[in-house]
């Protein structure tokens, strides 16, 4: 099956816009910006820290019940789903017919204990949290209430899902465990993720990346009556110094940070265990292999080092030591011409949202690496709107120009639905 060519994909979104039923939700999502602000403020009151996202599923997953979404339900990690059926389904199998994924991650960076007051003023609402990602998640229940009151036609299924585990050492499980566990899975056709801000930007380069936590311990003991047991924070810090000297290429982009470091009781102790935790980043996997294996040596080597460098008769014993895999987040990417990026390029000639060819190859992190590391078309793109300060706690997002981007939103899903569809006949 050929998909359409550009200015054939062009005239399918102009189509798609004139639909009456398509204006209508357009007239929704314009008169219900403050309904939408409401439900971002309601959210925003309910924290969710990484792995303590369960009250705001609950929340969420009343709020897909209100909007009518079929079978909704919260699976064991904390994901909300809700179906949006086909209303033409035409030929479509009866069992696990095609769908397209339509998410938006409901966790944030903060910790559990952060405050999470939002304050209002006209368009504008700070909280932590407020763009990244509340602004997607209310696009999310916005998008669900605008096509099925406007009863916009839909020739196959769309599945609503509010995930969790996107930031920090979530580690993307909630998106791994819809694409590992649900039945419906293997019929997703492409994935649509919001993420943020914005109504021009698009994420179609998956980012990769490893994360490690390392452990060096020992026995400890006295800064001086032990003196001569090897001692885990230095040991550490050779470990960090070796391996930050790993060259690095320039191409294909790779980086290396340590994010913290902890060990040790008080300035007169030999410290009993040092800890540090490893950021590899690289736009190819094969790069994040070596550097791996890169930081396996380093450790190793810094161990042994200090091990044999011990005083034999003071020494209380050697070091050991503990590497753990605390995220991994495969690179991948789309190729710029891609029918899911045609689609969109189509949808932004069509609003009028300027762009050039490497607006679309933008680069990130986002729950669209599981997706496109299974060669499923994905893209991450912004809910509307503006926002700053993200992952700070003075974090903010004006939605005085969320509607545009509600309106690209539901004409590049509409689009992913008829690509959907017709790829099956």
């Amino acid at each position: 099956m050929l998909f359409p060519t550009r200015s054939s994909a062009y005239a399918r979104v102009s189509q798609t816009a004139s639909q009456p039923s398509v204006h209508e939700a357009f007239r929704w999502l314009h008169l219900n910006q403050q309904q939408m602000l409401q439900w971002q403020a309601e959210m925003l009151a309910i924290p969710a820290p990484p792995f303590g996202e369960g009250p705001r599923a609950g929340w969420l997953e009343e709020q897909f019940r209100k909007a009518r979404l079929e079978q909704v339900q919260m699976d064991e990690v904390g994901n909300v789903l809700g179906l949006l059926p086909a209303t033409h389904p035409g030929e479509l199998p009866r069992e696990h017919p095609p769908c397209v994924l339509l998410s938006a991650h409901i966790d944030t960076v903060f910790p559990e204990g952060t405050p999470s007051a939002p304050v209002v003023s006209g368009t504008r609402i700070e909280c932590p949290g407020a763009c990244d990602n509340a602004a997607g998640v209310v696009a999310l229940l916005g998008l669900s209430y605008a096509l099925r009151i406007c009863e916009v036609p839909l020739s196959c299924d769309i599945v609503f899902a509010g995930n969790v585990g996107e930031e920090g050492e979530g580690d993307l499980r909630g998106i791994r465990r819809i694409y590992s566990h649900f039945p419906w899975a293997t019929s997703i056709r492409s994935h649509l993720v919001l993420d943020g801000a914005g109504h021009d930007n698009a994420i179609s380069q998956a980012l990769g990346s490893l994360r490690f936590q390392v452990t060096i311990y020992g026995p400890g003991g006295h800064s001086f009556t032990d003196a001569g047991t090897p001692n885990p924070i230095i040991a550490l810090a050779c470990a960090i110094r070796n391996f930050t000297q790993t060259p690095l290429p320039a191409a294909p982009r790779t980086t290396l940070n340590i994010g913290n470091i902890a060990g040790g009781t008080s300035v007169n102790s030999i410290p009993e265990s040092a800890t540090a935790s490893f950021d590899l980043r690289s736009t190819d996997p094969d790069q994040l292999t070596m550097l791996e294996a890169s930081l396996h040596r380093a450790i190793e080597d810094a161990v042994s080092t200090q091990n044999l460098g011990a005083d034999a008769h003071r020494s209380r014993g050697p070091l050991d030591y503990s590497i753990q895999k605390i995220g991994d987040r495969p690179a991948a990417s789309l190729a710029a011409d891609a029918p899911i990026l045609e689609a969109l390029r189509a949808v932004d000639r069509h609003l009028g949202i300027p762009h050039t060819p490497e607006d679309f190859l933008h680069l990130g992190s986002t729950d669209a690496n599981i997706p496109l590391s299974l060669g499923i078309p994905a893209v991450s793109i912004g809910a509307g709107g503006e926002g700053g300060a993200a992952h700070t706690r003075g974090e903010w997002y004006d939605a005085a120009r969320r509607e545009i981007g509600l309106r690209r939103i539901l004409l590049f899903l509409l689009s992913l639905v008829e690509q959907a569809a017709t790829a099956i006949e």
